[in-house]
């Protein structure tokens, strides 16, 4: 059935896929390989959950302390003044009870009170109840005794919700640079990454994978650091480079490529939540100038900028840049512009419709999520209406780091978008402006008064054709307000309509002339226009020089219930020293909050940033995380696997000026990255998500690369950089695709089409970021959500995904351009089926074809060009006139929908 279907499905306008019969057996395969994939994947399978030792001693610090913070906390411990007089912080203080008398009673969970509540469903209030599991819990440490593993604070300050246990998670702890494992002169290791891993394999009797072969290396290099596959040249000149260095000069050569910054810099714009678009509301407001912000990610990346001035600049670059923003040089500018990353999320200020208070506050709100889900690898969000469930991170915590921001939005004085643009322009070229504009104005005056010289040469000739005892009143009636006239002068306005000529009637006297008239004028003012400096405005995040607001803590995050004033600083957790942000820095014109805050994040002591970068920056190598989740290092995230291995990490990456083409060429020079993927028995029966690294990992490409991809192979893709974005706007059938909006104000579509010529096959980071408008071709594969921005990309095996790939016009038109290359660079060989079918293979799958697959193909493919020359010679209406063109374009649609084109091993 499934044969059937890929028979029957329409890929194209010149084609169909060709009837299963006449389709070897190797490319039914291939054919139907993706869409098997998502079908099974969707299968539902029974999972068996082990539970642990029910009868295992449990204590309150690791247990249940946990529990209660996430579900009850809020009402009886949290607040100064807690519900029923019921502090449930300490054991102790859960004996003495509230109240209503003890929560609970030592080895008894069914005299508890506490129990007796939460199975009654009346704690905790509302709709959420606690997982059955969890109730069970308390009640088995509660009849265990209700121990603790260690002596309790005699007392506890109001709101003090953290524990020497918070204090030592691991994410807290100061980074020591460990020392590398010691291993054995014949493990075969590149450099210390695979010491650290060979350790972990070592210790389950593993061992690393052998070496790729170089077209699988040069093929993940290129997919890895520039998004696009090799072109077979490129193959071909690696596998024939005979020194030694030879792989070490290719990672050279790939990481000196502008595609380097295309590629990399992308990563950063999903964690930056980047976007053209406003979102928040239906609206959805274009930002003309945010590109900016994306070009400046793009170059810096290129230029390898230290990440320590990366950072500083993204949070702070107005603060380093003297007021006022005027005659700004590249530097100054490229500080400003680099400050958008704070202008990126969801932004409804703009929305009349919209609550502004509460459109404000969410600005805010979104900003603090994705610095800290970028930087700090922490859910801080969570803490705006209440202190963390899980992290150590209080109420006012939230609050401090919100006033860190709170005085470049402040939400009492609020500017608008608009207001907050700053211009690049010069004095020279504001002169320029002003002079261009006069003269404009000058051009416009010019026409009025030519204008009024038609409509009173107009209105006299028509005077004149009056009988003259008429005139006089006539001329007079023209003369007087519509308000002031007599009752005859209003007589004389309906029998002579003329009277009232003015300039937007006199066209229907002098048709001809008015049309000439108008085409003189609009030629001259557009002419004048054209002498005009376009707009060169920059998207970005500034204070008021003087101003400092005043930041309250909202209880329970509603604006409408400010409490008490909290100054900034960062997270108590990992504060032990008590680093200080200033109110006011008594040297900048600004506050220098957030550039005081920026300082301190990349001072190389903080506990998490460099972390979270270097694990991040792992995760795009290896496809995950040494922490498996890159914006939680938190209580509910996942612990390191290699946890010496990331601390070393980090301390060499902030010991070695924060470059991260440094760090490239460390990891992807290890054996570890350059092993095989192929799967081991040995391997699988141990480490079956492969956490150990004993092999490489195959990866799906994403939604952004399998567009560029498309476009390489196709040998259509423009390399331009920078700029303005490509433009998205629904097709006539509502899908989003690559194209000028034309629709009318109302955004009901036209005929009118502008060519974009090269803009339309530009890489896919240049393609406009609408939130309410994701293009077609990616949404299928996992393109990010921008909400407020993309911590970690999923990756899903849906149906879809293969429809897309057989049936997208996007897709057949770029095979049907490939096609027509290799024909035609064939040439007088054209007819020659190996040959099509090998440059077809290596052109799409980078490799070079087994017998097998040679023998298989070509048979494919013969079979394809005699059934469009035998449509030709029929003369349907779905004829083709190039049969070998359509039969390539078949075989290599065929080629990019198999898993050989979708993942990169």
């Amino acid at each position: 059935m499934l044969l059937s279907l890929f028979a029957e499905a329409k890929s194209g306008p010149a084609y169909r896929c060709p009837p299963a019969q006449t389709v070897p057996s190797m490319f039914r395969r291939l054919l139907a390989n993706a869409c098997v994939v998502a079908l099974f994947a969707n299968i539902a399978t029974n999972v068996t959950i082990t539970r642990g030792n029910e009868s295992a001693p449990l204590t309150f610090e690791h247990d249940i302390r946990p529990l209660l913070k996430a579900h009850c906390w809020h009402c009886h411990g949290e607040e100064a003044e807690v519900q029923g007089s019921l502090d449930l912080r300490l054991v102790r203080y859960m004996h003495k009870g509230g109240d209503s008398g003890p929560a609970v009673v030592a080895g008894k969970s069914d005299e508890s009170l506490i129990v007796e509540r939460i199975v009654s469903g009346e704690m905790p209030p509302g709709d959420v109840e606690m997982p059955a599991e969890d109730v069970a819990k308390i009640q088995r440490w509660i009849d265990q005794g209700a121990t603790t593993s260690r002596p309790e604070p005699e007392s506890l300050a109001v709101g003090d919700i953290f524990t020497d246990i918070d204090r030592e998670h691991w994410s807290f702890q100061p980074i020591r640079k460990p020392d590398v494992p010691v291993v054995p002169a014949d493990v075969p290791l590149a450099n210390p990454i695979d010491a650290f891993l060979w350790q972990k394999l070592n210790e389950k009797q593993l061992s690393f994978s052998p070496i790729a072969d170089r077209e699988t290396l040069i093929r993940r290099l290129s997919f890895n650091l520039h998004g696009l596959p090799p072109s077979p040249e490129s193959i071909a000149d690696f596998i024939a480079d005979t020194r030694p260095d030879a792989y070490e000069r290719l990672v050279e050569t790939m990481l000196d490529s502008p595609a380097y910054g295309e590629r990399w810099g992308r990563h950063w714009l999903d964690i930056a939540g980047y976007a053209d678009s406003d979102g928040y509301t239906s609206q959805d407001s274009e930002r003309q100038w945010s590109y900016k912000y994306r070009d400046y990610v793009i170059e810096s990346l290129n230029e390898d900028k230290s990440w320590k001035d990366f950072i500083i600049e993204q949070l702070a670059g107005d603060e380093l840049v003297p007021l006022p923003y005027q005659n700004l040089s590249t530097d100054a500018a490229e500080k400003l512009i680099a400050t958008g990353f704070l202008r990126m999320g969801p932004d409804g200020t703009s929305d009349g419709s919209a609550d502004q208070n509460v459109a404000r506050n969410d600005v805010i709100a979104e900003t603090i999520k994705i610095m800290s889900t970028s930087l700090l690898g922490m859910t801080v969000g969570c803490a705006q209406c209440h202190s963390h469930r899980y992290d150590p991170i209080s109420h006012v915590d939230y609050h401090r780091i919100r006033a860190i921001f709170e005085p470049a939005y402040d939400w009492k004085d609020w500017r608008s978008s608009s207001a907050r643009l700053v211009s690049q322009w010069s004095d020279e070229t504001r002169t320029r402006v002003e002079e261009v504009e006069k003269q404009i104005k000058e051009f416009a005056d010019q026409r009025l008064v030519e204008l009024d010289q038609i409509v009173d040469e107009t209105f006299e000739r028509e005077l004149a054709k009056l009988p003259e005892e008429i005139q006089p009143a006539a001329r007079e009636t023209r003369k007087t307000a519509d308000k002031d006239r007599t009752p005859e002068q209003k007589q004389l306005i309906k029998e002579y309509p003329f009277l009232n000529v003015d300039r937007g009637s006199v066209y229907l006297y002098l048709p001809d002339r008015l049309t000439k008239f108008n085409e003189k004028w609009d030629k001259t003012q557009a002419d004048a226009k054209t002498l005009r400096p376009a707009d060169d405005l920059i998207f970005c995040l500034t204070e008021v020089a003087g101003k400092v607001p005043e930041t309250k803590l909202f209880h329970r995050g509603d604006i409408n219930q400010p409490r008490e004033s909290v100054a900034p600083g960062e997270l108590a957790i990992i504060n032990p020293d008590n680093v200080s942000i200033p109110q006011k820095d008594a040297d900048l014109p600004t506050t220098g909050r957030r550039l005081a805050y920026a300082k301190h994040l990349t001072s190389g002591q903080h506990p998490l940033v460099a972390r979270v970068l270097v694990n991040r920056f792992w995760m795009h190598h290896f496809g995950r995380g040494i922490v498996a989740t890159p914006a939680d290092f938190g209580v509910l995230g996942q612990r390191p696997t290699h946890p010496e291995l990331l601390d070393w990490l980090a301390t060499d990456f902030v010991e070695n000026g924060w470059s991260l083409k440094r760090l490239h060429r460390l990891i992807l020079t290890s054996h570890a990255y350059r092993q095989t993927s192929t799967r081991r028995d040995e391997l699988d029966a141990v480490d079956p998500d492969n956490l150990l690294l004993g092999r490489m990992s195959a990866r799906r490409l994403e939604a952004e690369v399998l567009r560029d991809a498309l476009l390489a192979v196709s040998g259509q893709i423009s390399y331009k950089m920078s700029g303005s974005p490509v433009p998205v706007t629904p097709d006539d059938v509502g899908q989003i695709v690559v194209a000028a909006d034309t629709r009318d104000s109302a955004g009901r579509p036209s005929n009118k089409v502008i060519p974009l010529g090269e803009e339309e096959f530009r890489r896919t980071v240049y393609v406009q970021v609408r939130r309410s408008m994701p293009l077609a071709v990616l949404e299928p594969f996992d393109m990010p959500s921008l909400a407020p921005n993309c911590e970690v990309r999923t990756q899903s095996t849906v149906a879809p995904q293969s429809l897309m790939m057989m049936n997208s016009p996007f897709v057949v038109a770029r095979m049907k351009a490939l096609a027509q290359r290799i024909v035609e660079h064939a040439g007088d060989d054209s007819e020659n089926t190996q040959s099509l079918f090998r440059q077809s293979w290596s052109s799409t799958l980078g490799k070079t074809p087994t017998d097998d697959e040679i023998e298989s193909g070509v048979e494919f493919l013969s079979a394809q060009i005699e059934h469009f020359k035998t449509k030709s010679t029929a003369k349907s209406d779905t004829a083709s006139e190039q049969p070998t063109i359509d039969a390539v374009a078949t075989l290599c649609q065929a080629l990019v929908c198999s898993s050989g084109f979708l993942y990169v091993d």
